[in-house]
């Protein structure tokens, strides 16, 4: 089945021409099943970039997914067109009255800032509360992780001080290969990681409920699984393009960073040849994993939330 995304969104073609999927609104309309409504609370500056890489893996399982994107209505970033946001996005104000199959919280580039420094701070915490009676299953990632896991646990977040930001591609273990989310999914599994701030094991373990289901032994937590409040927590970007993290190193030597090369990124570490997508698999793997397990848990009728 295909992902349903708004007439004339950027990222429809760039999924059309990789094979994936796609059907239009209007064309969604008119078929008589219930499709998966899941919604993205896109908090990344690059908005039209993040659209993609998570529609291209919400796209490729079996089920139509009906996909909203989301804006916070307190704040609104000057990195995407106006014109992009008001035609394809809904303000959470807009669509706090609804009720949907699954709810994603992306990263963000203000790991630095204490959480109550964030602009729309308040209105996050808002959301996440809401998202526990709306929502049947929540996924947050990288710093949307850290922002909901601090919120609904008291976790708190580190900066990382050895290195300029833990950045590379990073080997992780499975630690949890039976459930739902790590079915089919490597013992050792690669995960583009781009964050400077952490968190730790440590501040997690006393915390009843909370499972970690993929670890690296130098980038920490990669994954963790709140099964009772059908919350997830990725800190890390397994849906990032190939390219990605290139851009990343690029935009940051121009800007007169301290940067270090990405770890296990380049061939033979030289950023002049292209690096290869080794994470790809598992990326559909796990997001396949969690669209098949809210489709198989969630009620048929979202009233009954």
């Amino acid at each position: 089945m295909p992902i349903r995304v708004p007439d004339g969104l950027p990222a429809t073609e760039t999924l059309r021409s990789e094979g994936v999927k796609v059907m239009r609104e209007s064309r969604a309309e008119k078929q008589d099943i219930r499709p998966l409504r899941i919604a993205i609370l896109n908090l990344m500056p690059l908005k039209i970039a993040t659209e993609t890489q998570l529609a291209r893996l919400l796209g490729t399982t079996p089920l139509q997914v009906d996909l909203t994107l989301v804006e916070t209505s307190t704040y609104r970033g000057t990195n995407t067109a106006s014109e992009h946001m008001d035609a394809f996005y809904r303000a959470w104000d807009e669509v706090r009255s609804e009720r949907f199959d699954g709810f994603m919280v992306t990263g963000a580039p203000i790991e630095t800032l204490e959480f109550q420094d964030v602009k729309y701070w308040p209105e996050l915490q808002e959301i996440f509360d809401w998202t526990t009676t709306n929502v049947f299953s929540m996924f947050a990632i990288c710093w949307g992780a850290q922002a909901a896991l601090n919120h609904f646990n008291g976790v708190p977040k580190h900066l990382i001080t050895e290195v300029p930001k833990r950045f590379g591609i990073f080997e992780h273990q499975n630690l949890a290969p039976s459930h739902p989310l790590m079915q089919g999914i490597a013992d050792l599994f690669e995960i583009p990681v781009s964050r400077h701030t952490e968190n730790h094991r440590a501040d997690v373990e006393p915390i009843d409920g909370l499972t970690v289901l993929a670890e690296n032994e130098t980038a920490g937590l990669g994954l963790l699984a709140d099964d009772a409040n059908r919350r997830f927590y990725m800190f890390n970007h397994l849906e990032y393009d190939s390219q990605t993290l290139r851009e990343e190193y690029h935009r940051d030597v121009k800007a007169g960073q301290t940067i270090v090369l990405p770890h296990n990124y380049f061939p033979n570490d030289d950023p002049a040849q292209t690096p290869p997508n080794k994470w790809r698999s598992h990326a559909h793997m796990l997001y396949g994993n969690w669209v098949n397990w809210v489709y198989q848990n969630t009620p048929f009728n979202l009233d009954d939330l």
